[in-house]
């Protein structure tokens, strides 16, 4: 008697399994990639800012531009900061995605994401912002 064929559609099963994970994959380094941008532009900003501003100050110093200067510097270095923490945040959730997905493990959804993080701190900044022109 001959051996039982094999069910293709195991085979099939298999490979657009391995091609689902390749597509995950693929996406956790989008979505990555996408956070790097993001946390780039912060730094980017908040340095800008603060070289803006000291050129300001250095080309008509006055009490005014002084007290701008220092404002750019609060914010500016909280933007690098931000920038950094998102980089961070982001590298390790990247690499914990893809141990999970290796493993075959479902994934867990986090409790909060980067995203509603990082623009609570960016609304925080904001409120900061407006509070010090409104009281200097």
């Amino acid at each position: 008697m001959p051996p039982p064929a094999a069910d293709p559609r195991i085979e099939l099963a298999t490979r657009r399994t391995a091609y689902a994970t390749f597509r995950t994959s693929l996406a956790l380094d989008r979505t990555t990639l996408a956070w790097i941008r993001t946390a780039l532009t912060f730094e980017t900003f908040g340095l800008g800012m603060v070289g803006f501003f000291r050129s300001l100050n250095q080309a008509a110093h006055s009490e005014r531009t002084e007290r701008l200067h220092q404002f750019a510097i609060h914010v500016g270095v909280t933007l690098v900061v931000l920038g950094m923490i998102a980089l961070l945040i982001s590298a390790w959730s990247h690499a914990r995605a893809l141990r999970v997905l290796r493993r075959g493990d479902p994934p867990a959804l986090p409790l909060v994401p980067l995203s509603v993080a990082i623009g609570s701190c960016v609304g925080l900044l904001c409120l900061y912002a407006l509070w010090w022109i409104f009281h200097s």
